[in-house]
């Protein structure tokens, strides 16, 4: 049960309410920065609301404490080059601490999966969003390609188009894995491909095409896979 509540406390934190702009004030002014403080802030706020047990607030405590040392630590030691390293440090330390404090209160089990399905959804959903829509931009970063000159062809997109497009695919693809309805996944990829590479292929901009590739693939993997996951 903490564990789950502390990682749903993770998400929102971490990813909902992070606007970039403060993440840009971060890595700009450090430990200078109002920024990181009530970022912590908001991290134990939510762990207590998420646990809601007083008894606990020592939990609530420590998970702030631990998230300023690590995201000190992530600020002061990246670069430009270890960006995406140190992205996945962060993350692979913030869990670290969630699941220790679960193991040293002897509820890291998975016997307590069964019971709490809602939560279990709740969490996938939450991390289908933005949480999927970071790692998969990380990801693709090293292969960001250069805009090319397309003639004649529209190139102009809306402002996040991409972005809430892939969350709402990812949503729709992990609600037709929760129902049973794998068809519906073979629609949206159908779908995608017509509406989406019928454009690529009129740009004729073949390293655009296979980044788009590359993310439409890990996109709808990640959704698939959290779907099985969760189903399990």
């Amino acid at each position: 049960m903490i564990f789950i509540q502390l990682i749903l406390a993770h998400l929102l934190g971490d990813f909902i309410l992070q606007p970039n702009s403060w993440v840009a004030e971060k890595e700009n002014k450090k430990l200078s920065s109002k920024y990181l403080y009530l970022h912590v802030l908001i991290h134990t706020v939510l762990s207590f609301i998420f646990l809601w047990n007083a008894e606990l607030w020592w939990i609530a405590i420590l998970v702030g404490i631990s998230h300023f040392i690590i995201d000190a630590a992530k600020l002061n030691f990246q670069t430009i080059k270890n960006k995406k390293s140190w992205f996945f440090v962060d993350q692979a330390l913030h869990i670290a601490v969630i699941t220790g404090i679960s193991f040293y209160c002897n509820e890291f089990n998975f016997e307590f999966l069964k019971d709490q399905d809602f939560l279990k959804i709740l969490m996938a959903a939450l991390f289908l969003t933005t949480p999927a829509s970071i790692f998969i931009k990380i990801l693709l970063s090293s292969w960001t390609p250069v805009p090319e000159t397309a003639g004649n062809i529209q190139t102009e997109s809306l402002s996040s188009a991409g972005k809430y497009i892939g969350i709402l695919e990812r949503l729709l693809v992990f609600t037709f894995i929760m129902v049973n309805h794998w068809e519906g996944v073979g629609f949206m990829v159908a779908a995608k491909s017509v509406f989406r590479f019928s454009d690529l292929a009129q740009a004729k901009q073949r390293k655009l095409t296979e980044y788009v590739l590359i993310g439409t693939l890990l996109s709808f993997g990640m959704a698939v896979l959290t779907g099985i996951l969760i189903k399990q």
